[in-house]
């Protein structure tokens, strides 16, 4: 069976996730820690991070990047990079954006002060970096929002990896209970057609041990 080593409130790992799922290819989920920095991991990707994905064929994938253009070029249906270059080029760039921008303003300052220190026993979290994250997020939603008012989907017509970039980040932060809904009618609407997608279920019923999701997390009509 594919694997893929992955951890709950990774963006990166719930993008694969988020992916996989969309081509409707079946998996396992190992819950890999990776800063035991395991020796039979370490095998598999020595940079000891996660995502990696295992085919059934033993031909291991590692980094999110990597991942989505594999699956994308073995698996091309649907297509999630884009159907011409333009396309592909926008997808490009917001997925850059998601994983990049806002992986730094946002995801890293809440997902690494309020979760990451706690189960790694790094201290008590710093307030001024949670403020920062809470106060860029705001700014990023509105982004969301503007492309999703002006688009069928983030980067045009067609669903895509833009769409499971943005909505891996955002379900973690969302997880946090941290997501201001209400700032953004737009970002909102499109989130709720995220969650109904059937690829995003099984990241609704995630629930981590000492750490419980608020109770619209899981509530497709918020």
């Amino acid at each position: 069976m594919r694997t893929l080593y992955h951890l709950w409130l990774s963006p990166a790992c719930r993008e694969v996730r988020l992916t996989l799922g969309e081509k409707k290819l079946d998996f396992d989920l190992v819950f890999e820690k990776t800063w035991e920095r395991r020796a039979a991991f370490l095998k598999l990707n020595p940079s000891g991070e996660a995502p990696v994905l295992v085919e059934d064929d033993d031909a291991v994938i590692v980094e999110a990047d990597a991942i989505h253009a594999y699956l994308d070029e073995v698996y091309p249906e649907p297509p999630l990079i884009g159907a011409d270059p333009s396309s592909r080029a926008e997808t490009r760039r917001l997925v850059a954006w998601f994983d990049g921008k806002f992986n730094r303003e946002v995801s890293e300052n809440l997902i690494g002060e309020k979760v990451m220190k706690r189960f790694l026993g790094l201290g008590q979290p710093d307030t001024r970096a949670i403020r920062a994250g809470l106060a860029n997020l705001r700014g990023h939603l509105d982004y969301i929002g503007w492309l999703a008012e002006r688009r069928n989907w983030l980067a045009g017509d067609d669903f895509s990896l833009a769409d499971i970039a943005a909505a891996a980040h955002l379900s973690v932060i969302d997880y946090l209970g941290d997501v201001p809904w209400d700032q953004n009618a737009e970002a909102k609407a499109w989130y709720a057609r995220i969650k109904s997608r059937p690829a995003f279920r099984p990241l609704l019923k995630d629930s981590i041990p000492g750490l419980a999701p608020p109770a619209h997390y899981a509530d497709l009509d918020f």
